[in-house]
């Protein structure tokens, strides 16, 4: 049975979500008779005469987390998922400059400058980036957190994603094609993770126009990491760990976990991925990997996989654009509505370390009220094994969002 619990509180998230989405379809009938689309078109930036767009860029999400089958694993939760606020500054084939900090994790978050070469040189060579920003290995840990088909990324981008990093890119994009590179060195604006990555990834898009493409590619990296002095005088050795939560965002425990892995000389990360799109239905994975080479031991090796397919009912497809994702536009006023299954899988145990394997199903549903409002369900079914322990999971997750 469900631990449902604090009844009451979730009985006031359905109704206030149903709320919400009374009153966004209340204000798609009043639209046909507004001169202006308030249902799509918030004020939260400003054009000036030049061209130069001046903006805000808010993200949150409300999550409800309930668990069975556990072992007491999990306790059930109900909470801000993601509290983001920045601003940027842009200004088409020009440049794009954005900082954002979440408030939830305490984090900064993109904070970079992009300059396109075009503006410069006369001639599109792409376009170059410096800051604090998402390094290029995973397709899915490099789609938006407020755009992702699931509420959370999937067993082994969790384990095997770099996340974001200090440094600068270049980036060519192109109608069939794109080709990306990046150096990163000093870590990440929280202070931690510090070495250098070197990491490039290229796809072939040789179908790239909307409701029809097919993105086919790979990506690569090798982190050096570098050890750390604690303020007692105590020495950190360069170290790695690879680890993923149940496919749930409101809790800590993992259940499978590499553990540290020092001393680390360096870490070569993998990924191949591809998307197919057509019209409504659409198919995505990826097989990811990762080595760590350590000093005094053979090399760990760890590596997984997911794929799912999604069915937007209402009939819209799912946005591509520059190598990635976005969400659903909804056309109807009553939103789009769209169906999805995942299956990811997670081995650990290499050797003596033994981090354990999972592998989860998940099926979700997506509500796209509008372009700024969606509400996610998702229900997780997760299997573990790790030291002969085996926990299987049943996990149900509902998120209300707004994303402008």
């Amino acid at each position: 049975m469900w631990r449902v619990g604090r009844g009451t509180t979730l009985k006031k998230t359905i109704l206030a979500a149903l709320a919400l989405a009374g009153s966004a379809c209340a204000v798609a009938d009043d639209a046909p008779r507004n001169t202006y689309d308030w249902r799509n078109n918030w004020p939260t930036h400003y054009v000036f005469a030049d061209g130069t767009d001046l903006g805000l860029a808010v993200k949150y999400q409300y999550d409800l987390d309930r668990f069975s089958n556990d072992k007491g694993t999990y306790e059930d939760a109900q909470t801000n998922r993601r509290k983001e606020f920045g601003f940027f500054i842009r200004k088409k084939g020009v440049y794009d400059a954005t900082a954002n900090f979440d408030f939830q994790a305490k984090t900064w978050l993109d904070v970079f400058f992009r300059l396109q070469t075009k503006a410069v040189l006369g001639d599109d060579v792409g376009a170059v980036r410096v800051g604090f920003m998402k390094t290029p290995v995973g397709f899915e840990g490099n789609t938006s957190t407020g755009s992702t088909s699931f509420m959370e990324t999937s067993l082994p981008m969790q384990a095997v994603y770099a996340n974001r990093r200090i440094g600068m890119d270049w980036a060519l994009t192109r109608k069939a094609y794109l080709i990306q590179a990046g150096y990163y060195q000093g870590g990440n604006l929280q202070g931690d993770l510090d070495g250098r990555m070197v990491a490039g990834r290229a796809a072939w898009t040789p179908m790239n126009s909307p409701g029809n493409v097919l993105h086919l590619g790979g990506s690569v990296s090798r982190e050096n990491p570098k050890g750390t002095w604690d303020g007692r005088g105590h020495y950190n050795p360069p170290s790695a760990r690879l680890r993923a939560l149940p496919e749930a965002g409101l809790i800590t425990q993992r259940l499978i976990d590499s553990g540290t892995l020092a001393p680390a000389n360096h870490i070569d990360r993998r990924g191949f991925e591809g998307l197919w799109i057509n019209g409504p239905w659409s198919v995505q994975g990826e097989y990811l990997d990762a080595k760590v080479k350590l000093l005094d031991k053979p090399a760990y090796k760890a590596h997984g996989w997911y794929t799912f397919g999604s069915w937007v009912l209402t009939g819209e497809s799912r946005p591509y654009n520059g190598g990635n994702v976005a969400d659903v536009v909804p056309k109807g006023h009553w939103g789009a509505v769209e169906v999805l299954l995942r299956y990811s899988t997670l081995d650990l145990d290499d050797g003596p370390t033994k981090g354990g394997n999972e592998h989860d199903w998940t099926l979700g549903a997506n509500w796209y009220l509008t372009k700024y409002l969606k509400l996610q369900g998702n229900y997780v079914r997760a299997f573990s094994d790790r030291h002969d322990v085996r926990i299987d999971p049943h996990v149900f997750e509902v998120r209300a969002q707004i994303m402008i």
